[in-house]
């Protein structure tokens, strides 16, 4: 099933509109979470929202909106005010201008969307806007509010749709001189770039994402495999540290000598030719997860079986009691 769009509108170049739906490119649905739970009973623990001073419970209706401007005083502002003051991108993404893609700093990113056709009716609309931007080998920047804050959006052709990615404004980025500073000026030999550049020889590959495998899902999904089945915990060897550089060119020698070169791509590449079947990339706790397992037979059964997405339970499993 598809994700609910974030958001329904308009865009428009000039007098150009089209009906369009704007959804997350990235989901986390699929990393494992936690919830925190009563370590007596196994219960999951529930956030009230209450009044600070007196303790009472608020309901929703009574809970407004407030801006401090001191200890214990607050400009109170209202739904209908907040809605008063946005703009036309409340229900309109309006192209104002077209920029070179290369001059967007990385930093002013902050996360994709697919911008798509929202009916049937529309789509030359959106591709005329789609091929404009596209021959034009730029990006266009418009305007469109997201949970009552309006953003700029940068607006560029992803196959046949748009990928738009919502950009930040010039106060939300800081200045790199307050970090860069302090670092010192130092010259390096060229022996020293050389021995480097050696190195990233050894280790440069393609972008390929789709080989990438996040360890710490991995482990945290084995954890919890062990804790259902009942499996011993072992424990984590301490990591060896390389110590301190006494010489900065003997550990570029070092590094160039133990590097083996092996990017993620030549490693599966490898495997391929060996006629072993490359280790897929991790897809999160949907495909990992062993369901419950019972004792004896059934739970050894379970430990050889496929990993598969256990259904959601009502309440989560109940831990051990104190004592």
């Amino acid at each position: 099933m598809a994700p609910r769009a974030n958001w329904k509108g308009f865009l428009r170049l000039s007098l150009v509109t089209c009906p369009v739906a704007l959804y997350p490119a990235t989901s986390d649905t699929e990393k494992v979470s936690f919830n925190q739970i009563n370590r007596k009973t196994g219960h999951r623990i529930k956030y009230l929202k209450v009044d600070a001073e007196t303790g009472d419970e608020v309901t929703s209706e009574d809970i407004v909106k407030g801006y401090k401007v001191d200890t214990d005083t607050y400009i109170e502002v209202s739904k209908d005010e907040l809605d008063e003051i946005a703009l036309d991108s409340t229900h309109t993404i309006e192209i104002d201008e077209f920029v070179p893609k290369t001059d967007i700093d990385n930093r002013y990113l902050i996360r994709p969307y697919y911008l798509v056709p929202d009916g049937k009716v529309g789509h030359d609309a959106y591709a005329v806007i789609r091929e404009t931007i596209r021959s034009m080998n730029k990006v266009a920047i418009g305007r469109v509010v997201l949970t009552n804050r309006e953003h700029i959006i940068a607006l560029e052709p992803l196959d046949s749709g748009l990928m738009g990615t919502l950009l930040r404004y010039p106060y939300e980025v800081r200045s790199e001189k307050e970090y860069f500073d302090d670092i010192q000026d130092v010259k390096l030999t060229r022996d020293m770039l050389d021995l480097a550049k050696h190195i990233v020889e050894k280790k440069s590959g393609a972008f390929e994402p789709e080989l990438f495998e996040d360890h710490y899902e991995t482990a945290l999904i084995d954890l919890i495999n062990k804790k259902r089945s009942g499996a011993p915990i072992a424990a984590k060897a301490a990591p060896k540290t390389g110590g301190n550089v006494i010489n900065l060119m003997d550990a570029l020698k070092k590094s160039l000598a133990s590097e083996k070169g092996e990017t993620p791509a030549a490693k599966v590449a490898k495997e391929t030719a060996k006629g072993k079947k490359p280790k897929k990339r991790v897809e999160g706790q949907r495909e990992m997860l062993l369901p419950i397992a019972g004792k004896g037979k059934e739970a050894a059964a379970a430990k050889q079986a496929p990993r598969e997405t256990p259904k959601k339970a009502d309440k989560p499993a109940r831990t051990k009691k104190a004592g």
